[in-house]
């Protein structure tokens, strides 16, 4: 998996890489996004829901993720932002949980698709964007929303990509960035739309 992720048939050999196994924002139960950020949103109007998964040989060595949420109902929350490891989930989503005894909240299914899409980018160090995950946010932001970096040491970005963006424009902006050095990317949470741009 992690080879498709950045288009490297050896996982970890792509000098992007290097600083995979550092950095990132952790607890004691895995990787956790940052607080969603626009208007009228605060900490206080958010939950985590997490996601348990089988970490990718190679890479971070995290088996969960924590996304922030709106709830909905005692059982049900809308995802508010995009994922970093965690694929086949998008932004917007509507998914079912269950709360353990420690009062975590544990993603089981999805209830409702949103039409978005997840995508995440690594610029290359030694191309021309650098290092900068902003840089990557300038390129991609006539086409997609968010665009969270994972740490200053892996400046993975993870994006929304809303349903009705030119899917087409941005897959090719994508592919040419990645033929011309600037970045790694992968399309972690896709639509029949994405497959079909």
């Amino acid at each position: 998996m992690l080879a498709t992720l950045f288009s490297d048939p050896v996982p970890g050999s792509d000098p992007a890489m290097g600083s995979i196994r550092r950095g990132g924002v952790r607890n004691h139960m895995g990787v956790k996004s940052m607080t969603p950020s626009g208007p009228g949103t605060h900490e206080g109007d958010w939950i985590k829901v997490w996601y348990r998964f089988v970490p990718r040989d190679g890479w971070l060595p995290d088996d969960t993720e924590g996304l922030w949420a709106t709830q909905l109902s005692d059982d049900t929350a809308r995802v508010e932002n995009a994922p970093f490891l965690q694929d086949g989930v998008a932004e917007g989503e509507i998914v079912r949980f269950v709360t353990d005894a420690d009062g975590r909240r544990w993603a089981k299914e999805r209830v409702e698709a949103s039409g978005n899409c997840t995508i995440r980018v690594l610029p290359i160090p030694s191309g021309p964007l650098g290092r900068s995950a902003q840089a990557v946010r300038d390129r991609l932001s006539p086409f997609v929303s968010g665009g969270e970096a994972f740490s200053e040491d892996l400046p993975l970005v993870a994006f929304t990509v809303p349903a009705d963006a030119d899917l087409a424009q941005l897959k090719a902006l994508l592919s040419r960035g990645r033929d011309d050095g600037w970045w790694h990317f992968e399309a972690a949470c896709v639509t029949d739309a994405w497959c079909d741009a």
